[in-house]
């Protein structure tokens, strides 16, 4: 079980990604998402199943940023499939996916070395697929920032965030400015320090709770 502290890649939200492998008429079929939930793998193994209704088998497979995961052989021998399909999504470093693999079954049987290879195959084939569409997204843990300031320090404040690392993520000009930062965590303790130093000791920025988020 993996957990990733720092960082993890996976697939863009909404974005899904197929692979295929035949062998003696056999067709397999996985189908790559992104899930960032439990309960978003279920509904997403269920809308594969649902459209893949006439499939011999669908085999799922997830993992989460948190470390949970999880696998099933829906049917076929055991460990010839779930476990194959997993084992890919562990090797391609992928987290907040869910794979669906399909199978119609060609009438041939395969035997659990020709399933495993089977599946393995069509699984790599959907991360591939994936790679090659740009479907694949770096999430970084990053700290969320607000700064309340004069407009008179709005371009010092600004050149401190681009000097520490940050992103200006959005701004709000009223009767003084709020901007909306984010820094990959670890980075933002140096400009807290900075703005500090600016106002004279006065706290204008305020860290928000670390999330993960593309950056």
């Amino acid at each position: 079980m993996a957990v990733f502290p720092e960082g993890y890649r996976t697939l863009r939200a909404g974005a899904e990604a197929v692979g295929e492998f035949e062998d003696r008429r056999s067709r397999f079929i996985a189908q790559l998402a992104h899930v960032s939930s439990e309960a978003e793998a279920d509904a997403f193994i269920a809308e594969v199943r649902g459209r893949h209704h006439d499939a011999r088998h669908n085999v799922p497979a997830w993992i989460l940023a948190d470390g949970r995961e999880r696998c099933s052989d829906d049917g076929e021998p055991s460990r010839t499939s779930g476990m194959p399909t997993l084992d890919v999504l562990r090797g391609s470093g992928l987290a907040d996916v869910c794979c669906v693999a399909t199978r119609y079954f060609g009438g041939t049987l395969l035997g659990p070395g020709g399933l495993v290879r089977a599946y393995t195959a069509a699984t790599q084939a959907a991360v591939a697929e994936a790679e090659k569409s740009g479907l694949v997204v770096e999430m970084t843990l990053v700290t969320p920032v607000t700064v309340q300031l004069p407009y008179a320090l709005y371009d010092r404040v600004t050149r401190l965030c681009a000097d520490a690392g940050g992103k200006v993520t959005d701004s709000l000009f009223a009767e003084d400015v709020q901007l909306s930062l984010v820094f990959r965590s670890g980075d933002e303790p140096a400009f807290l320090a900075a703005v500090r130093e600016l106002a004279n000791g006065e706290d204008l920025a305020r860290a928000g709770e670390p999330r993960f988020s593309e950056f």
